[in-house]
């Protein structure tokens, strides 16, 4: 049998920027009404997309301005080092644990680049020991909370006896664009929020819940769906292709061959947690999955309060499952560049 693996922790941290989507909806019209001709009849996503609230590290007011590269990179070193460490100290609190008690650290983020990375930059601030390992993972984008998971409990089991911490910082409201907007960029506008989570991982039986696996399956021919570009003003999101129909149609056949591989079934399941990329999204996940509709209401209350914030989001889910009413086994499941679908399989501690 492998080293259990204890989920002993799990901690989020948000921005202290309120946006009102009712507020960004008004602020985009102004926005984009001259450099974006067909607004009004892309404006009704702000409606659907079922969201009443997200967090943004930056007030409204400073994306009234073009930003470059340099303002997007500080306001992300500012504000992801502040949420990282928000989130992590939340986390090792839990826990009982002080920063001295981390042997590796894990930091899952796609929405900035910061060298040295983030937990090189917290390492005082946390109180890290300057032997602890650094493992900074870059390009998961959504599909982050649930890789980045997946790989701080391999980490724990590589090693028992060590404590890993998992942060995943995502500020994706700075990669908004006024420069030759385009329909990916008012949906990514309609959507995305800033957050953080964090989790404290131990190789032993015990904590919030136990991970007892992982997988992973990526789709041939289909880099093309979600990602970023590499523009001169900062990044430009990437919606090529419609999300919710690809996994209303292909998700359930990865799933089950990703439980599968662990000698399950969809039905040994009692609570799927999932990525809530939108509220379209969430429909095409219960459909797929069979799992009537509804059935993803922590979903779809993260969404209305928090907006999607890519990585950490099904953190956010989690963390309200678990809190709620713990299942006996749960799946993680979260969509990702690549186009990736990420899964960790808990079962009650």
């Amino acid at each position: 049998m492998p080293q259990p693996v204890g989920l002993y922790a799990l901690a989020t941290a948000s921005p202290p920027h309120e946006l009102r989507q009712d507020d960004v909806v008004e602020a985009a019209r102004v926005l984009f009404r001259d450099r974006f001709p067909n607004f009004e009849r892309m404006a009704p996503v702000f409606q659907t997309a079922g969201i009443r609230t997200r967090q943004s590290v930056m007030p409204i007011e400073w994306f009234f301005e073009p930003r470059g590269w340099p303002e997007r990179t500080q306001a992300y070193t500012e504000g992801a080092l502040d949420l990282f460490q928000r989130a992590a100290q939340g986390a090792l609190d839990e826990a009982g644990l002080t920063g001295a008690e981390v042997d590796v650290i894990v930091t899952v983020s796609s929405t900035g680049i910061a060298t040295p990375t983030l937990e090189a930059r917290a390492m005082e601030r946390m109180g890290f020991r300057p032997d602890a390992a650094r493992v900074p993972v870059f390009g998961l984008g959504c599909a982050g909370g649930a890789t980045g998971l997946a790989l701080a409990a391999r980490l724990a089991r590589a090693e028992p006896g060590c404590t890993v911490l998992f942060v995943t910082v995502e500020l994706c409201t700075l990669a908004f664009r006024m420069d030759e907007p385009g329909k990916a960029d008012i949906v990514a506008t309609a959507l995305f929020g800033d957050g953080a989570a964090a989790c404290v991982l131990r190789a032993r039986e015990g904590g919030l819940a136990q991970v007892t696996g992982m997988a992973e399956h990526t789709w041939p021919g289909t880099l093309d769906i979600m990602g970023w570009r590499v523009d001169p003003q900062g990044l430009g999101v990437i919606f090529a292709r419609a999300i919710p129909p690809f996994a209303r149609e292909h998700l359930r056949p990865a799933v089950d061959s990703m439980l599968a591989s662990q000698g399950m079934v969809a039905t040994d399941v009692d609570r799927f947690v999932c990525h809530p990329g939108g509220a379209k999204v969430i429909e095409a996940l219960e459909g797929s999955l069979e799992l009537g509709q509804g059935a993803l209401d922590h979903e779809r209350a993260v969404l209305a309060e928090h907006g999607n914030m890519s990585a950490p989001t099904v953190l956010y889910v989690l963390d309200r499952v678990l809190r709620a009413s713990p299942p006996r086994r749960s799946v993680v499941t979260a969509l990702g560049p690549g186009f990736t679908a990420s899964t960790v399989t808990l079962e009650a501690a």
